[in-house]
């Protein structure tokens, strides 16, 4: 193995955006980067578009220009995007009762819940603990949906917000095939009407044509020490709720069949079903080019300037606040994103919106500055938001605009 000195690193970048490579660099040898791109398209152009490292360590395979990296809860976001084309082209609006849409949902007194609240994590269905998932396939949209409609909130809908990690996207993707006119699933509508527009390489459940050796080989936090290490910045509430198996944190994040372990998203199985709570596949600058045509209008997918405003507008926190009973901390969300807040800062302003996704990517729109970024890496952090590789570069970019 190599040592990360000579690390290969590919690409390029901007004049004026020279301080961007260079973190790039230090995030290989200060900060124990593998594998890892980072891309930024700004009014629809390239202006960062790097990659470097080994896309699988043992082998010494290396991270190329067209590897396709497993985003895990950025998935959310790509999710999230699609329902607002949807909502741009008058399929549903965000303001309506779920169940207008999706007569099942109605069940246990979620007849009241409008796609709204239901986006902003606030409709109570984050815990997984009586959805029946038996089988890694019972994670799809089609059974999970199901389940979902037949499941009682775990609060008052409006009341709080905890998030929503495993099913967001099930609803997500259940909501889009109810008002699509052609009625196809989320995977089929994302393809055909933001990847293939754009050109951007992009899955929500991978094709069987994709070779296995352009998928990076993830590594998760498997040593103890690192483990331990890890653990302490998790928000305390956070990890005093995995210690009881009753809590709320728990029921919401803890999987008890272990499926979404980080070793089953380096196999087909976990990448080839319809997950878009977590299972997305793609090149980074395919990422930071479908971010940065919503942030600069996306001419040629037809999105309203409404539809635009509407993404742009700043998070309306639930009744008790913007504390997330799940999560641990103080969260903003609107439409299916993050937005930023106090400890998540990212873009210009509150006009900004994208998703972590576990171990550090993340992906956003800054429509202030009409720019697409997205950060994804094989070795992965502990946690999802600010992870330090992360957060330098996006320091750097900042400071280079």
């Amino acid at each position: 193995m190599h040592s990360n000195k000579d690390v290969p690193i590919y690409g390029f970048v901007a004049p004026g955006f020279e301080g961007v490579k260079e973190e790039f660099k230090r995030n290989f040898m200060e900060r124990g980067e593998v594998g890892a791109a980072f891309a930024i398209y700004k009014n629809n152009e390239p202006i960062v578009d790097l990659w470097g490292g080994y896309r699988n360590r043992l082998t010494c395979a290396e991270w190329e220009k067209d590897t396709l990296v497993q985003v895990f809860s950025a998935t959310k976001g790509f999710a999230a995007l699609s329902l607002s084309l949807a909502s741009a082209r008058g399929y549903l609006n965000y303001d309506e009762k779920v169940c207008s849409y999706w007569p099942e949902f109605a069940q246990h007194g979620k007849d009241q819940i409008t796609v709204r609240e239901l986006l902003a994590h606030q409709a109570g269905l984050s815990p997984l603990d009586e959805l029946n998932i038996d089988r890694l396939e019972d994670l799809d949209t089609s059974r999970l949906a199901v389940a979902l409609a037949a499941s009682k909130p775990a609060w008052e809908v409006g009341k709080m917000h905890g998030y929503h990690a495993w099913t967001l996207g099930a609803l997500i993707g259940e909501l889009i095939r109810r008002t699509d006119p052609k009625h196809r699933t989320l995977k089929q509508f994302f393809q055909e009407e933001i990847a293939e527009p754009l050109e951007a390489e992009f899955y929500i459940g991978l094709p069987n044509h994709i070779a296995e050796e352009r998928i990076t080989k993830i590594e998760g936090i498997n040593h103890p020490i690192q483990l331990l290490k890890g653990m302490t910045k998790l928000p305390i509430k956070m990890l005093l709720g995995f210690l009881n198996k009753k809590s709320l944190v728990a029921r919401s994040l803890v999987d008890p069949k272990k499926f979404v372990a980080n070793d089953n998203f380096n196999h087909r199985p976990m990448l080839s079903i319809e997950f878009p709570s977590g299972n997305g596949v793609g090149q980074v600058r395919a990422m930071a080019k479908i971010y940065g045509a919503f942030a600069s209008g996306a001419p040629n997918l037809g999105l309203s300037e409404e539809a635009l405003n509407g993404l742009r507008n700043g998070a309306s926190p639930p009744v008790s606040g913007y504390y997330d009973h799940v999560n641990g901390i103080n969260l903003a969300y609107s439409l299916g994103f993050w937005k930023p807040f106090s400890d998540m800062e990212f873009g210009r302003s509150e006009s900004s919106y994208g998703h972590p996704g576990a171990g550090g990517t993340f992906c956003f729109a800054d429509p202030d500055e009409k720019l697409g970024y997205a950060y994804a890496m094989n070795k992965h952090g502990f946690g999802m938001g600010n992870e330090p590789r992360e957060l330098a570069l996006r320091k750097a970019v900042y400071s280079c605009l």
